[in-house]
């Protein structure tokens, strides 16, 4: 097969996970470096895979209003809603709490120079973004959830 024939092939893998099926904690653990890379686009792949970081304030859901649940780009798991998400002005979508505490994972980050606590998906554990606290926001919990957008697909609710 040549190079041009397997172009749809990529191309279908890296179609987005709301057209792909779910993946599994245990299928996402299964897949290697190599298989995300077809999964998913190149800069999905450096923020989910890599920890990067996307430029603040031109990520799609910034300034969603939209209802629904924002569930992860990687493997489709459900992670927030958008009744948790707020105005911070960071240049990121930032909610005040996961729709789970199970849905994540939080630990330390030490990158950088400081001190923050990173926050992946607890099923596929690929990188969402990273979680702060006392900032003063007015929020239930004084947290701030700041979110790559490129991590996220929101999933609109019917109605």
């Amino acid at each position: 097969m040549s190079q041009k024939d397997s172009q749809p092939a990529a191309e279908a893998a890296r179609r987005s996970p709301a057209q792909q099926p779910k993946l599994s904690s245990a299928e996402a653990q299964a897949l290697s470096e190599a298989q995300w890379r077809e999964r998913l686009s190149p800069d999905e792949y450096q923020v989910l895979r890599r920890a990067g970081t996307e430029r603040p304030f031109v990520g799609e859901y910034t300034e969603a209003k939209t209802v629904g649940v924002y569930s992860c780009r990687a493997c489709g798991s459900e992670l927030f809603r958008s009744a948790a998400k707020f105005d911070s002005h960071c240049g990121w979508p930032s909610f005040f709490t996961p729709l789970a505490k199970e849905a994540v994972i939080e630990r330390e980050d030490s990158s950088l120079g400081m001190r923050r606590v990173e926050v992946l998906c607890a099923n596929c554990e690929s990188h969402l973004g990273h979680v702060f606290g006392g900032e003063g926001y007015d929020t239930p919990t004084d947290l701030r959830y700041c979110i790559n957008s490129i991590s996220l697909r929101l999933e609109p609710e019917e109605g």
